[in-house]
Order: C-alpha cells, then structure tokens, then sequence
C-alpha cells in the first residue's frame, strides 16, 4: 500500500468501541436494513451488500435510514421483533469480519418528502388523502416543523407537526435504538440535523416558525434533537455510542435556491457562527460523533455533489466546526482517499466518509490497500440510479415508483442492491460473439459475455475505444468519465477479447459469429430552420471544434446545458434556448445535478430563453421566438444544436442480433450498462 494512504488504516474510537481504520461507509437512501418504500422487514439485499463490503475492509458501516415508522402502513419499527431478531444474528456476521455498524435512525423527510405527481394529489385533496391514510399518510410523511412549501412541489404547502407527533417519535427513537442495542448493533446514528430533513427544518429559522418550546430560541429549535439523544442515552445508558448526521452550514439562500462554491451570499438556514455554537451544544446534549457534511435539500449538491463540484467540497467546513468540539468528526463529500489521508493526518478530521463509491465498486478498499488503484472502477456521481430523483417546473418528483423504491441501485454496476438478478453465471455453451462498437455499451457487453467464458471479438470503426464516451467527457470537469474509459480499456486488455480498431463493420452477414451484437450509436436529431448550415452539433463541438465569445446553444437537455457551463467555465457567453418550459427535462436525472446548473445560470445571469424557439440562423446571430411570437435578435458568433439523437443500428433485431446502447434507445449510462448485462447474459 502506498504510504500516503496510511492514515487511512489506522484505529479510532467513538466512545469504547474501536473502529479499525478511518474509512466510515455512509448512509445511502434506499440502503436500510429494514427495507424502505414498504412495509418493514428485514432486508436480506441490503444485508449482503453490506457484508460484502465488510468483507473488504471498510471499518464502519453506516446503511441507509431507517424510518421509525413504515413509510407504507405507519407500524413503527420497534414492534418489528422478528426484523431484530434477524438483526441480531447478522450482527455476528459482521463483526466476523472485524467491521462495525450503526443503525441510523429518521424521524423523516418533512417538505423534503420527494413527493410523486400521485402523492401531491393525496396532499392537496383531503378527502382522497384520507382515503388512503391508512396505506400511505402523505400528511405524515410530508409533516415538518411549520406550514412549510414542499421542495418538490412548490404548490403544495406541509403541515406542521403537532407536539404529541414529535414526542412520540422521541420516544421511538429511544425504544428503536434499545432494540438495535440488545441486537449488538455497534451505535445509532440519529438522522439528521443535515440536509434540510426533518429535525434540520426544527434548527434552522426559514424553515421553523414555531411559536411553542420547539421553535423561535436557539435552545428551542435544537430541542427536537437534544431531547433525541437524551432519550437513548436514557434507556441505553451513556456509553452506548450516538452518531448525528450533521450538515455544517447550509449553503441555502432561500427556498429552493442553493449557493455556488465560493459566492458570498446571505444565508437563511444554518451560518458557521452558528454552526459553531450548535456542535458544541449537541455534543454536550450528548452526541459522540458528527458524520458531517454541508447543504440541504435546497442546495442538495453540497450533500450530493454531482461532477461540477468540486472534489473534497465539504472538507474545509467541516474541519473548522472539528476545533469546536471533542468527538470524532467524519468528512464526506467527493472526498479523495489521499486528501482524506492527509486530513487525518494532520488532525483536521477523524475518518473519511464515502458512500456512491461503495455501490460501484465494493472492493474499492482492498484494491487500495492491495494498490490496484488502477482497478477501481469510479463512481461518476450521476445519481443516474442510486439517486434518479428528478424535478422540473410543473411536475413533483419524477422518478417511477420503481426507482423511488429501490434507490442506491449503480448505474455502472446491476449488482449493487439488485439482489442475484445480474450474477455473471458462466455459459454452458461457449459461443463466438462478435460486437459492433467500442463504445461503453459495446465494451460492457463484450466484457460479460467474455466473463461468462464465450469468446468474443470486439469491432470498433475508430483507432480507439471509447466511443462517443470519449467526447463526451472532454469537459473539465468530467475526470471521473474519462478515469472511466481507462477503467474499461484496462478491464478489456485483461480479458481474453479480440480487439479489432480500424475496423467498420458493414455487413453483419460477413461475420463470422455465433451472436451479434451492434453498439453502433445514435445520430443527431436534425432541425429545420433557416440558416441550420450556420451551426455545428453539439458533438462537433465535444470533438473540439473551436467557438466564439458569444455562443447560442438550441436545446436546454443535459448537453446542452453542460456545453453551457462549459462555455461559461471558459469566460465566454453561453444563451440558451429551450423549447420547453424547463432546463433538463428528464425522468433520470438527479436534482442535486439539474439543480447545481440551474442555480449557476442564474448566479452567473446566463441567459436561458424558455418556451422559445430558434427561427433563424444567420452569419453571427440568431433570431428566437418566444411563446407569444415575440422576436429577439442575439448576437452569434457560433450556433451549437443540441436537440438529441436518434438510434442507429447497422442491423435490427433477430435471433441471434441483438442491440444495445444508444442503437437500442438513447438513454444514459444506466440504461446502456443494464441492457449491456441483459443481453450479455442471455446469449
């Protein structure tokens, strides 16, 4: 192992119980133990996900929240005996492989509830709500410490909690976490003063308008919690290990509007002064350890950094608030393992919190410790699966109901929290498998077919593989992308795949195949407008064609809005026109991610023309149209279109061809790498 990393493995205390290196695996939504979007029950899934991991040297395991009551049913949690019982016998497992694990515990979402089209429906129509109030309280669930607007439903205004409510939730906690004891769970963690969840609305003054003992004081609004901690420790004794799941500053301007890196700003939520005060006062409450980081629901990228952000983004706060007090503190946040190193170190902070990197790759710990950095396969912070919870104007969150049920799923990896539905069984019946494309559905599929012990050759037209991955992570800011398609190169290389660049593919029929497989991609869209041979797409512009000051980008998806940041990143001025009424319209695609783009347009004053359209073309203009027919003239030096693609397969499908990528259907990562499984383990 490289010394650098050192630090890292080195044993820690919170409390008596000793931790035995500085690697923390934090909670992920859709991780819990008790299952999430369903009656409660002990998850056997998460169950082995998790002792998988344990297996490979993580030192704490954090998993997902566990709701004090079912999200579907109400029963709470402490009268599921059988689900601790169960618990208890998988707690021997774990602590065979010399980890440790704490239960977090929710009091809930409050506003932060990403409520779906149907669920707002149950919130703003009573009599339907009460209808269904015994399979799913929308009110219960959505409750927060005032009459709050939903973050996801800004039309749709949250009760307020009333007292008996938040004290029989103290009282759960106490009871749950006396049941996860007596299960020999190593801690509790309470969650959360962070990210703008339930008991974080309780501390915070924009979201607390209370005029009871739980809000206006300092004291008050920190009661919620306190009184929290009080209650464990009452029933499980002062030695037994509480973490907090604690957010140092909020990062929020207002609701729904988050701060960019390094932009001054008045806060509303929860300043460093504060900050400051509040971690020695829970402490002293009783807390033994902060898992911290920054943001809240409305400045979620601070919590969920997608790839804009920068790497160690929270690392700075949340050393600061570690001067105020006397238990561990954990960072999470794009933490780099050797920048987690050194802050450890040097004492900033006591352990390094990961989560996504732990979904896609579970032995990312061993293959540091074994230094194999190079075979990690990097988490690229699309929350494309572990997190697809999207939100544009006008619709809530638009995630299905399969997604919002079963959240941490990877993207990059089908295994991950998916059961043994994508298990690499090796064939019965080797066969010669020919793929068309080196792109990253082609590769994915030539991998697990190869896995699977078929022999494979792999056909790319260009002198590398990559495919239209390789343009698409030019960016600055996409490191991660481009440490992916080494990743898979590297993975190729070891495994016994004929690789043939240079090499088109025209006739299916010359092959000499078993199976095909055509991973050849998609086309752009074409528009018909006036002076359309003025412009470049925006795959030329990925490929490095050079722009000027004065860029107008037609289409407002995620390309176009990442050419538009790019641009921006350079110094140049980006407009861009969207024909809907929103940026980034699409179902699988985060809003910790839409979000960061559409504060920093608006932070930078990017012009976004919405319900518009491009009519003309010119030599260095365009004129756009608004959806009252009102026209603008602005001024072009380079016109990027960027209105999506269209599949194009060589072949369609038959017996033995299959199709997968965008030749398939033009989606994103998750749904080229599934469907790159899929077929792989069907031939």
């Amino acid at each position: 192992m490289d010394k650098k990393f050192e630090p890292l493995f080195t044993p820690w205390k919170i409390r008596d119980v000793e931790i035995k290196n500085r690697i923390v695996m934090c909670p992920m939504g859709g991780t819990s133990l008790f299952g999430w979007m369903k009656p409660s029950y002990f998850n056997e899934t998460a169950a082995e996900f998790f002792l998988e991991r344990a297996k490979n040297n993580v030192g704490l395991i954090i998993p997902g929240i566990a709701p004090l009551r079912d999200t579907i049913g109400g029963k709470w949690l402490y009268k599921n005996k059988k689900a601790f019982k169960r618990l208890k016998s998988y707690m021997e497992e774990i602590h065979a492989t010399g980890a440790k694990l704490f239960i977090q515990l929710t009091a809930g979402f409050g506003r932060s509830f990403a409520v779906t089209d149907s669920m707002v429906m149950l919130l703003k129509h009573k009599v339907i709500g009460a209808l269904v109030k015994p399979i799913v309280n929308a009110s219960y669930l959505c409750a927060s410490p005032s009459e709050l607007p939903s973050r996801w439903a800004e039309d749709v205004t949250c009760r307020a909690l009333t007292k008996k409510e938040i004290q029989e939730m103290v009282d759960a906690f106490a009871k749950t976490a006396k049941m996860c004891q007596d299960a020999g769970v190593d801690g509790v963690e309470v969650h959360a003063v962070h990210e703008g969840y339930l008991l974080d609305q309780f501390t915070t003054t924009y979201t607390n308008k209370r005029d009871d003992e739980y809000g206006g004081s300092f004291e008050n609004r920190y009661r919620f919690a306190t009184d929290v901690v009080k209650a464990i420790k009452g029933v499980c004794g002062e030695n037994y290990p509480v973490s907090l799941r604690y957010s140092v500053v909020s990062k929020t301007k207002d609701f729904c509007s988050g701060a960019m890196p390094g932009e001054e700003f008045k806060e509303v939520g929860r300043d460093m002064a504060e900050s400051e005060k509040a971690a020695k006062y829970l402490q002293d409450a009783g807390y033994d350890m902060f898992d911290a980081d920054n943001g809240t629901y409305d400045a979620w990228y601070w919590a969920h950094p997608p790839e804009y952000m920068p790497k160690n983004c929270n690392l700075e706060d949340v050393a600061h608030i570690k001067k105020f007090v006397d238990i561990p503190v954990v960072c999470a946040g794009r933490m780099e393992p050797d920048v987690g190193a050194q802050a450890v170190k040097d004492g900033r902070i006591d352990a390094v919190g990961i989560a996504r990197q732990f979904l896609t790759d579970g032995e990312w710990v061993t293959k540091l410790k074994e230094d194999r950095l190079e075979d990690i396969q990097p988490c690229i912070c699309c929350h494309n699966a572990c997190f697809p919870l999207s939100h544009y104007k006008g619709v809530a969150n638009a995630a299905s109901f399969e997604d919002v049920a079963h959240m941490s799923r990877c993207a990059l990896n089908p295994r991950t929290m998916q059961g043994h539905k994508f298990d690499i069984i090796p064939t019965k019946n080797p066969k010669k498998v020919a793929v068309i494309g080196g792109g990253v559905g082609g590769m994915e599929t030539a991998r697990i077919a190869a896995l699977r012990g078929h022999k494979v050759t792999l056909y790319e037209k260009t002198d590398k593989l990559g495919g239209v991955f390789i343009p698409a992570s030019a960016f600055s800011f996409k490191e991660k992308d481009r440490a992916l398609i080494e990743w898979y190169k590297r993975q190729i290389s070891k495994l016994p795949i004929e690789v043939k660049l240079n090499t088109e593919v025209t006739d299916i029929q010359s092959l000499d195949a078993d199976e095909i497989v055509v991973a050849t991609g998609a086309v752009a869209r074409k528009l018909n407008i006036a002076g359309i041979e003025n412009s470049i797409e925006a795959l030329d512009y990925l490929n490095g064609s050079k722009v000027g000051e004065n860029v107008v980008i037609i289409g407002g998806g995620l390309t176009g809005c990442e050419i538009a940041y790019d641009l921006h990143l350079q110094g140049k001025k980006p407009v861009i026109v969207e024909a809907k009424n929103d940026l980034m319209i699409s179902s699988g695609l985060c809003l910790a991610n839409s979000s960061y783009l559409r504060d920093y347009f608006k932070y930078h004053k990017v012009p976004v023309h919405l319900e518009s359209q491009v009519k003309e073309i010119g030599k260095d203009y365009v004129i756009i149209v608004d959806k009252t027919g009102q026209e603008q003239k602005v001024k072009a030096d380079n016109v990027i279109v960027s209105v999506g693609y269209i599949p194009a397969p060589i072949a369609k499908k038959a017996k033995n061809v299959h199709i997968v990528g965008d030749a398939n259907g033009v989606g994103n990562l998750r749904t080229v790498v599934w469907r790159a499984w899929t077929v792989a383990e069907e031939i």
